[in-house]
């Protein structure tokens, strides 16, 4: 069983050491976090998940970003403990986070991963959606959390503070 909060900036370091145990070295130097650079995630819907002793076993953090003129979350980083791995925790925390973006007045999310994993939670390919380079397009990827949302945005992807 596991407890999601929304996370606090005691859990920052906490959060961060869990993300540099899930990728590899270097994630800092990706583009999406240079569209993070300076801002701060969302708190609302930036989520910790622990288990029952208080231990963290996962996390998941969202960006303010536009695409053109119009607003979207970036969804990422998402970590999973390589020993909680395989429990369902990465689905749990995708789904009850963006259960809390459309009362917040989000109706669109991307991300850059990989189609085969996140197209079970509604993403598709995003091919008028460009990203900073070096990322690959194939994985810029995108849900609409209401119908239409993502229907006439293209362009390129920029951070924002909000």
């Amino acid at each position: 069983m596991f407890h999601l909060n929304r996370e606090v900036e005691d859990d920052w370091w906490e959060v961060e050491a869990l993300y540099d145990l899930c990728f590899a070295p270097g994630r800092e130097a990706l583009s999406s976090y240079r569209l993070r650079d300076g801002i701060a995630p969302l708190s609302a819907l930036s989520h910790v998940a622990r288990d029952s002793d208080g231990i963290l076993a996962g996390a998941i953090r969202y960006w303010p970003v536009l695409v053109g003129a119009a607003p979207a979350l970036l969804l990422g980083p998402i970590g999973v403990h390589p020993t909680r791995q395989g429990e369902g925790l990465g689905g749990y925390l995708i789904r009850e986070s963006l259960a809390v973006a459309p009362p917040l007045g989000w109706s669109r999310v991307m991300l850059v991963g990989d189609e085969p994993y996140y197209k079970r939670f509604g993403f598709r390919y995003l091919s008028d959606v460009h990203m900073p380079p070096p990322t690959n397009p194939n994985r810029v990827l995108g849900m609409a959390l209401e119908p239409g949302a993502w229907d006439g945005v293209i362009g390129k992807v920029t951070g924002i503070n909000c």
